[in-house]
């Protein structure tokens, strides 16, 4: 048997033999092109391993192969992964389990010396594994694809014309092989990199769902208000919470709350804030002394170092129409008096952010209400919404839209989302967007 590894060495075949290829530089760069084209075209790595076979057999008379990887064993190990006594549509990536794997024979020794193989003139003993996927050749072309500098795949190539393929086409084959290798591999990777997403999106648009049960599903009927509300995400899940609840004497609480962060994090937290905010003990009858609660709870047991949470909760009062709130480092609300035009913020009981500090003493202010007061709570994800040139929408732009006093509590809303669009130019949301109006009647 003759054989050559590494570099080829000369061959006795013809310099005019027909698979010798030496074409000129115009042929060769039109071969080139078509080739890069093709391999762009290519999203899936079954297709991408048939245009390979194609390509290789352009120039390559093969009778058979056998395709071999060393991923994921250890010592002289091998196991194939495709082979042309198989269906041609087999694939090795969705049937691991049914790959064969050999210790000894031919294939071992061609993947384990890392190096290109042209052998002539070669008879396999039919005792090794080889055998069955090569059978009585006479020529074997191996080539070896790298990565990180090891060859972890070889194809290997069997011919009964031992003049079949010219040595000096070898280098060809090599980087040929090692490019085909390289975009299959990467279309594997995009692959199981587009199934894991998949799967990670699945689960969180049921955290998503979840998230979603837990807010209000339809808005009570409140004496003297009209309320509506908003809730987006910038992500499958989100931090923004808000809540109403019904209290003793017909009062009625308005929770609004922003956990710091996003995606599937955030909406854990939330839950918790939700869970806590309804299991107080006892009464509620100022604000101050939930967020107290749910704060003392979140440090001891829930928030990490650098996490926190931002709310405020008010108490309305339809009796008094007064609205008694305090503040844990939330946004403050906004409140636009029609009936003589003002602007009042509620910021007078303004506090820590919740889970920081245990034992904060949450203060409260009352702001009393007059027919046709908008009261607007939103979380930061509305006033820092970003347009293109990094401008903040900020609460200058919301109490433009707050100034239109003759529309409803769903249309004020409306407007505001509508002011959004138009500012960020449909950029998409960078945080979640909260909204929860309140208008007195």
């Amino acid at each position: 048997m003759d054989q050559t590894q590494g570099q080829p060495g000369s061959t006795s075949a013809s310099q005019g033999h027909r698979l010798s290829r030496h074409p000129d530089w115009q042929t060769r760069l039109r071969e080139v092109t078509l080739l890069m084209r093709e391999l762009s075209q290519q999203t899936d790595p079954q297709e991408m391993v048939k245009l390979y076979r194609q390509r290789i057999g352009q120039f390559l008379p093969v009778d058979s192969f056998v395709a071999l990887s060393r991923r994921g064993l250890t010592g002289h190990a091998v196991k194939v992964t495709r082979a042309s006594i198989w269906d041609a549509d087999f694939d090795p990536w969705m049937n691991q389990g049914e790959l064969p794997v050999y210790t000894t024979g031919l294939l071992c020794d061609l993947i384990a010396s890392g190096e290109p193989a042209y052998l002539r003139n070669i008879t396999i003993d039919p005792s090794d594994p080889a055998y069955e996927y090569l059978g009585d050749v006479k020529l074997v072309v191996a080539v070896p694809s790298y990565d990180n500098g090891e060859a972890l795949n070889m194809f290997v190539m069997g011919m009964h014309d031992v003049d079949a393929f010219d040595p000096r086409d070898l280098p060809d084959a090599v980087w040929r092989t090692n490019l085909f290798g390289r975009a299959t591999n990467m279309l594997v990777l995009k692959k199981e990199r587009d199934l894991a997403y998949e799967h990670l999106d699945s689960e969180l648009k049921v955290v998503a769902d979840i998230q979603r049960s837990l807010l209000p599903k339809d808005l009570p009927e409140v004496p003297g208000l009209d309320l509506a509300d908003h809730y987006q995400t910038s992500a499958r899940a989100g931090g923004d919470y808000y809540d109403i609840f019904p209290l003793e004497g017909g009062k009625w609480g308005f929770l609004i709350a922003d956990v710091c962060g996003h995606g599937t994090p955030a909406a854990v937290l939330m839950a918790i804030m939700h869970a806590l905010a309804h299991t107080y003990p006892g009464t509620i009858t100022q604000p101050g002394d939930l967020l107290g609660y749910v704060n003392d709870k979140l440090a001891a047991h829930y928030i990490a170092d650098g996490n926190f949470i931002t709310a405020f909760y008010a108490i309305y009062d339809p009796a008094e129409m007064t609205l008694t709130y305090a503040s844990a480092g939330h946004n403050p609300p906004r409140l636009k008096r029609c009936s003589d035009g003002s602007m009042f913020v509620l910021d007078e009981a303004q506090s820590i952010p919740l889970g920081i500090i245990p034992d904060t003493k949450y203060e409260q202010a009352t702001m009393r209400l007059v027919r046709g007061d908008q009261v607007i709570l939103y979380t930061d994800g509305i006033t820092e919404a970003f347009n293109h040139e990094g401008d903040l929408f900020g609460t200058e732009r919301l109490d433009e839209v707050l100034a239109d006093c003759g529309i409803d509590a769903h249309a004020l809303i409306e407007s505001v989302l509508e002011s959004i669009e138009n500012f960020t130019e449909g950029r998409p949301a960078d945080d979640d967007r909260t909204l929860l109006v309140l208008k007195a009647k």
